[in-house]
């Protein structure tokens, strides 16, 4: 618990560093970044076990327990020595499905064993597989309602 609590005061404590160092820069342009914009994600669920086990048979995820804030959370996992982000599957008042807002990207090595996976288990794909010139692109529906998507990157 400690661990994750740690990850999770780590991504917004440096969150906040990066957004008062924007915020102090003397340059004229302030969209120019040192980084990445996004640090974490959250995901709604209304089943944080259903969802678990959704993540777990389409991704082979593992979660950690936690409640932050008397919020249920399942992290996903995270290895501060790769690359991407990570972010939890996330229970509580504040925390609604849906379709119609922020879509998130999951790698995917095998864009086809993903769909297939889940569809498998319950999903219905919203967007099909799709070549969009830098890689393979999809979206499906995930166990809670959410609209979650798919890349892959192309071989060269």
């Amino acid at each position: 618990m400690l661990k994750s609590k740690k990850i999770i005061t780590t991504f917004f404590t440096w969150n906040i560093l990066l957004i008062f160092v924007q915020c102090n820069s003397k340059e004229k342009n302030n969209t120019t970044m040192t980084s990445n914009p996004v640090l974490y994600f959250e995901i709604p669920v209304n089943n944080t076990e259903r969802a678990k086990k959704f993540y777990k048979n389409v991704f082979g995820f593992h979660f950690k327990d936690e409640l932050i804030d008397n919020n249920e959370m399942a992290l996903f996992p995270f290895s501060e020595n790769s690359l991407g982000i990570t972010g939890a599957l996330a229970k509580g008042e504040i925390y609604k499905p849906t379709k119609d807002g922020v879509v998130i990207y999951f790698g995917t090595k095998n864009i086809d064993e993903t769909l297939k996976l889940a569809k498998n288990n319950g999903s219905k794909i919203l967007y099909p597989k799709t070549d969009n010139g830098i890689g393979l692109v999809a979206e499906f529906e995930d166990s809670e309602g959410n609209r979650i998507a798919l890349y892959q990157p192309s071989i060269k």
